[in-house]
C-alpha cells in the first residue's frame, strides 16, 4: 500500500530555485521555517514556505508578513533577504541567526548581558510601534541571536497594522499573550505586557505564574 506524501514537508538536498533545503528549524499555523543554503550567494539562510492549502490563505499570510515586515528597517529588526515565487511557492529568505533568544535562556545570563539583550529588544518593539506595527507574538523564539550578541526581532506572521485597539481573532504564544490580546482585542498595549514577561523570564529565570499575585513566582532571583 502506498503512503501519502505530505507536500508541505521539503526533504533535505531537495532543491526550490537557488535554495538547496538542509533540514527543518521550526513551523507555524501557516508555514514552515528550513535551514537551507542560497547556492547563488554561497549563504546560508532560514527559508520559510507558506504550507500548501487549496484555499491559498496560507500563502496571502505569508504575503502580508513580507509587506509589513518591508516597512520595517531598523538594527534589531530581521530584515528580509530575498521573496520569490519558485514552482507556484512562495519563498522567503532571512539570514540564519545562531540561536533564538529562547535557546540562550536555557543557561543563566549575566546581567551585563541580560540588560544589553532587553535594550535591542525594546529598542525594536518601540520603532515597530512608531511604524504602526503591532507584533502580536512577542517572545523569547521570536528574538533571534547573531554574532557579537545581536538580537533581531523576527516573525511578523501575524502582526497587525493599527490605530488603537483592533478585533482580531485570538491569537499570540500561551505564557506571554495578554488577557485581552487573548480575548480578541489587541493594542499596542498588548506587546508591551508580552514583553514585560519576556523580560521577567530573563532575569528572573521563570515566567510568573498567572493569575499573578505578589511575590510574583521567581522575583527571588531577581
Amino acid at each position: 500500500m502506498t503512503q501519502a506524501v505530505n507536500v508541505n514537508v521539503l526533504r533535505p538536498r531537495q532543491r526550490l530555485g537557488k535554495y538547496r533545503i538542509d533540514g527543518r528549524l521550526a513551523e507555524s499555523g501557516y508555514a514552515h521555517v528550513y535551514r537551507a543554503y542560497d547556492t547563488v550567494e554561497g549563504v546560508p539562510v532560514a527559508l520559510k514556505i507558506p504550507t500548501v492549502s487549496a484555499d491559498g490563505l496560507s500563502t496571502d499570510e505569508l504575503c502580508k508578513e513580507v509587506r509589513i515586515t518591508a516597512r520595517l528597517v531598523h538594527e534589531h529588526i530581521l530584515p528580509i533577504k530575498n521573496a520569490e515565487f519558485v514552482e507556484g511557492r512562495l519563498l522567503v529568505a532571512y539570514a540564519l541567526g545562531e540561536q533564538s533568544l529562547a535557546d540562550r535562556l536555557r543557561s543563566r545570563l549575566a546581567i551585563r548581558t541580560a540588560l544589553a539583550y532587553a535594550d535591542q529588544m525594546l529598542a525594536a518593539l518601540a520603532y515597530a510601534h512608531r511604524r504602526r506595527v503591532i507584533h502580536c507574538d512577542v517572545k523569547p523564539e521570536n528574538f533571534i541571536l547573531f554574532e557579537n550578541d545581536v538580537l533581531k526581532l523576527s516573525d511578523f506572521g501575524i502582526a497587525r497594522l493599527a490605530r488603537g485597539t483592533l478585533p482580531v481573532s485570538g491569537s499570540g504564544t500561551v505564557g506571554y499573550v495578554a488577557p485581552e490580546q487573548a480575548l480578541g482585542r489587541t493594542s499596542f498595549r498588548s506587546d508591551v505586557f508580552s514583553m514585560g514577561l519576556v523580560l521577567y523570564k530573563m532575569f528572573a529565570g521563570r515566567l510568573p505564574e498567572w493569575p499573578y499575585e505578589w511575590p510574583l513566582t521567581g522575583f527571588d532571583r531577581l
